[in-house]
């Protein structure tokens, strides 16, 4: 489409919270300025969970967060902003809302209370055939758990937990109060195989919504198109639009909404290879597939030999990247989404399990994250023959399933296989696949293929000749709050493709030394550990425990071994504490830190003079050496920021070392230009 007329020439992202207030980002303004960027790019900024670090919980849509400053921050922090001439992208969440805390949903205490009679029943999708909605909160011991219920102050208490009373239900005990509800307590292990409303992901905490329905999309966009027709907003990014029902009739009513001269973009995750679908009325993407572009180049394609020997050695097999993406999707889709893949099933004819069966292949197939029917068609059929390959015998269910898809593509069945496959690539590519297949973590990045070992200046300069031709106002990022590795870490990790014998020589020798429950956990803890250095206990500590659990070979979230979890929480005290490893850990880290500057500094450069409209993560302008959140959200030092750009503005010229002064010397000089 032509691009709109309120493009930034770049954006600086800034994750707003109770920690982080519209106060604090007015403070900010004059140093953003100066730094050459174009707009302020505002996280989620409804009312959203208590305390909330990130904001895409979301538990009133009619109201501007409370916590991050109200509606007069907002105000203040609008007119600061139109002040310094700068522009405000704002990131909206259309896909859910939180509903943790019952009580701070008015919505959701509406529909518990009042099940299908309630105004907002059909706000979310909830399978209301299937009975009373559950709410998987209780613990394992369900029936223990509900003994210990109460009744008090005409409302249903477990703990901390409250739920509303549906009327004239309040008198008996507690639990025959409980099950004249419109809603059932039930074991938190229950949520994967039984959930019966939409969710995101497998996080029962955050309720799809059907914005499909032109009065809850109204409802829901009310409070930011005010925003918009007061002018407050140029540009709109919004969150995960695969898991809408029809992502492209939803961005054609938002954009006659907004108009056609803000800047829309959209958080889709292309694989290599893949287009944004030209009917969509956008500007572009949030910039992953740039982040694997400018990321590769970096990499040394001489080094995959080795360190896929290297690997294959380490953790005694040889299993491909397909392979491993293959049996995380199935696993995933068996366990943790499972109830996605029952409400799909039961809309085709068959026996139960072999319906279910072909359904789970059918989402395990897809080459992509979703398809659009009509448009996609081919990676539909994709998924089908790659199932059918996997299981031959379920050849006819999946002609069946294949067949209604396409006589139906606005569907029911259509459109929940389409919103469900890229849940399962999600959970199982990124959040499991990428923990267990480590030949070179940086590469398993969000909308990354680490079997693509690095990329050739041929293909980067197709990758950018294609985005000018259609593209050319999408968003570039290197680092977002999403991203498993900042950039810097990325930076210095794409040097052991330079070192690969080094690197060969080293990492046996020190895991043998502080060995973990599992072969592939080392591969993926060593790593990090170089990438992040220096890196506290508990920062390691945090990450390891979160990544061990995402892999889910020896612990996980729903199935937690208590002595693979003390293993690997003990893990960074130990090696921290080994001052002689420590000595090798930090000449090793001083041998690549170099290099790894240039990449930072190489890439950085890539990424802002390279077409499109880049975007700076908070705090990146400097080296900043993160890992996957919440070690991505920590607050950000801005005074020495502002004080090593006032320095460089009076002529300093930086060393490129530790302190991060080259890096934004080569960010605010390519911002300016």
């Amino acid at each position: 489409m032509k691009p709109s007329a309120s493009i930034p020439s770049a954006t600086y992202r800034l994750q707003f919270s109770r920690d982080t207030t519209f106060d604090d980002a007015v403070t900010l303004l004059p140093y953003l300025d100066v730094l050459g960027v174009g707009a302020l790019y505002a996280s989620p900024l409804l009312e959203s969970g208590a305390g909330s670090n990130h904001g895409y919980d979301v538990v009133d849509p009619t109201r501007v967060s409370a916590e991050r400053g109200g509606e007069e921050g907002r105000r203040q922090l609008v007119t600061a902003v139109r002040e310094r001439g700068l522009g405000f992208v704002l990131d909206i969440v259309p896909n859910h809302v939180g509903v943790d805390v019952a009580r701070a949903n008015p919505w959701w205490w509406d529909v518990l209370a009042l099940g299908q009679g309630s105004e907002h029943a059909a706000t979310f999708d909830i399978d209301w055939a299937a009975g009373p909605i559950l709410l998987p909160i209780l613990d394992a011991n369900e029936e223990k758990a509900l003994s210990e219920l109460a009744v008090d102050g005409g409302e249903l208490q477990y703990y901390e937990h409250a739920f509303p009373l549906a009327p004239g239900t309040g008198d008996g005990t507690a639990q025959e109060v409980h099950e004249r509800q419109h809603y059932r307590l039930v074991s938190w292990k229950r949520g994967a195989a039984e959930l019966t409303y939409r969710r995101f992901f497998d996080v029962s905490t955050l309720a799809a919504v059907r914005v499909e329905i032109p009065e809850i999309f109204e409802k829901t966009h009310r409070e930011v198109l005010r925003w918009v027709d007061a002018g407050d907003v140029d540009g709109i990014r919004v969150d995960h639009p695969d898991g809408l029902s029809d992502p492209g009739a939803y961005m054609r009513r938002l954009r006659a909404a907004i108009g056609p001269d803000r800047w829309l973009l959209v958080e889709k995750i292309l694989g290599v290879g893949e287009e944004l679908p030209t009917s969509w009325p956008v500007d572009g993407t949030s910039g992953y597939e740039a982040l694997r572009e400018v990321g590769g180049v970096f990499v040394d394609p001489h080094g995959a030999g080795l360190l896929t020997q290297l690997a294959a050695e380490h953790t005694g097999g040889k299993q491909s990247l397909h392979a491993a993406e293959y049996d995380a999707r199935r696993e995933v889709a068996a366990t943790i989404l499972s109830a996605e893949v029952a409400r799909i099933a039961a809309l085709v004819p068959g026996a139960e399990e072999r319906v279910r069966d072909a359904v789970a292949e059918l989402l395990c197939g897809f080459p992509v994250y979703r398809s659009y029917l009509p448009e996609g068609r081919a990676s539909l059929d994709t998924a089908v023959a790659v199932a059918r390959t996997h299981r031959p015998d379920l050849a006819d269910v999946l002609a069946v399933i294949h067949a209604a898809m396409l006589a139906d593509p606005a569907g029911e069945l259509a459109t929940r296989v389409q919103q469900t496959s890229g849940m399962v690539m999600a959970k199982g590519v990124e959040d499991t696949a990428f923990y267990r297949w480590n030949r070179m973590v940086a590469l398993n990045e969000v909308g990354g293929d680490p079997s693509r070992f690095g990329v050739s200046p041929a293909e980067f300069h197709s990758a950018l000749a294609a985005r000018v031709a259609s593209w050319p106002s999408t968003m570039t990022t290197l680092s977002t709050h999403d991203a498993k590795r900042s950039e810097d870490v990325r930076a210095r990790l794409a040097v052991l493709a330079e070192v690969p014998g080094e690197w060969a020589e080293l990492l046996p020798r020190w895991a043998a030394r502080h060995p973990l429950p599992d072969r592939s956990l080392e591969l993926l803890a060593w790593q990090n550990l170089i990438g992040a250095w220096p890196i506290s206990v508990d920062r390691m500590a945090s990450y390891l425990g979160k990544a061990s659990k995402e892999a889910k070979l020896v612990t996980s979230h729903v199935g937690a071994v208590e002595e693979v979890d003390e293993s690997v929480a003990a893990w960074p005290a130990a090696v921290l504490g080994d001052e002689k490893l420590v000595r090798e850990i930090e000449a090793f880290v001083e041998r690549i830190a170099g290099p790894g500057r240039a990449n930072s500094l190489g890439q950085k450069l890539l990424q802002i003079a390279g077409p499109g409209v880049p975007d700076v993560y908070q705090g990146t302008e400097l080296f900043e050496y993160s890992l996957v959140d919440p070690d991505n959200r920590r607050p950000v030092d801005w005074a020495v920021r502002r004080d090593l750009l006032t320095r460089l503005d009076e002529g300093f010229l930086p060393d490129v070392d530790a302190s991060g002064a080259a890096k934004l010397l080569v960010t605010a000089a390519a911002l300016r230009l």
